[in-house]
């Protein structure tokens, strides 16, 4: 008998610590359970977005911005692209577009207009670098700059997927990418012959040189151009141009020269060969002897095109094409 009530003691002492062992595991199971599901929460309540802009600055926000103005038409058309709701823009001229109605005008990279800015109240604000001097008002007024860049089509390119990264659109920011990308390669398939070209950014009294790290130097090049100012000393404060040096144009000799402008194309036209009629010898350049002085449609080279970056190669190629 006691041998009997021994074994059942060892029975029943391992059952037991069975059963010990087996809630032990059930309770880590649980805590294990619980620090994933934990971490599930984490995760999907975690919408903060952290961005890098083009200025290499990074801005994080609690989550998807929800309001956003920009100054600049190119940044404009890239984010009504991307189907992203805009509530302030730049300040136009020229016919109303119905396609912008119902946006607030809020003034223009030279000349932002901050009360109107402020009444938009926009979370984020889409800016070119130049604006950075004011970029403490406008954190003061709880709103977050951001800024983009456009001097090459590189640049537009990156921008793109900035925006689409900032509000949640990259899928749609990679397929505009892709197609930029696409019709670029088309179009530079069959560059045109060399053309040595000479471009000018400015208005009346006022005139510089496009280097070839300008988004119009960008695009001479991709389109098989030659620009003549490829080795001028670049401004200080506009390190995408130089400043024009007639002599130095004169001696290189241009089949081709492009004006670039935001005012009226004939009236700057009619003044910069005004101007550059002071010097005879411009009479006898190629360029002015077989009429090649253009002026480059202002909404594709005035400004930062957007998405319009390969119409705006085309018409450089085409242009270029009339040099025979």
């Amino acid at each position: 008998m006691k041998r009997l009530a021994g074994v059942f003691s060892v029975l029943m002492l391992l059952f037991v610590l069975s059963a010990c062992g087996a809630q032990e595991e059930k309770a880590e199971d649980k805590t294990d359970a619980s620090a994933v599901k934990a971490e599930e929460i984490e995760k999907t309540t975690d919408k903060s977005i952290e961005v890098t802009d083009m200025t290499g600055q990074t801005v994080t926000f609690d989550e998807t911005p929800k309001s956003v103005a920009t100054l600049s038409s190119g940044d404009l058309d890239m984010l009504l692209a991307l189907g992203i709701e805009v509530d302030g823009r730049p300040t136009v001229q020229g016919p109303p577009n119905k396609d912008l109605e119902g946006i607030a005008e809020i003034g223009n990279p030279h000349q932002p207009n901050f009360e109107k800015i402020a009444e938009v109240h926009p979370e984020v604000l889409i800016a070119a670098p130049s604006f950075k001097q004011h970029e403490a008002n406008m954190e003061r007024q709880g709103t977050k700059t951001v800024y983009t860049a456009a001097n090459s089509v590189e640049d537009i390119q990156n921008t793109i997927k900035l925006f689409g990264q900032l509000f949640d659109k990259e899928k749609e920011a990679k397929t505009i990418q892709n197609t930029i990308a696409e019709q670029i390669e088309k179009s530079t398939a069959d560059k045109a012959d060399a053309v040595k070209t000479l471009l000018v950014y400015g208005a009346p009294g006022t005139y510089m040189v496009a280097l070839p790290n300008s988004l119009s130097g960008n695009l001479l090049e991709l389109a098989g151009g030659e620009n003549i100012a490829s080795d001028f000393p670049n401004e200080e404060k506009y390190p995408q141009y130089a400043s024009l040096s007639v002599e130095k144009i004169i001696e290189r000799n241009p089949e081709m020269v492009m004006l670039i402008t935001h005012g009226e194309p004939e009236a700057v036209k009619a003044a910069f060969e005004s101007e550059m009629l002071k010097n005879p010898a411009w009479k006898n350049l190629d360029a002015v002897k077989a009429g090649n002085v253009i002026v480059l449609p202002s909404h594709l080279f005035g400004t930062n095109p957007g998405t319009k970056v390969v119409e705006a190669l085309d018409v450089m190629k085409e242009s270029l094409g009339q040099v025979k």
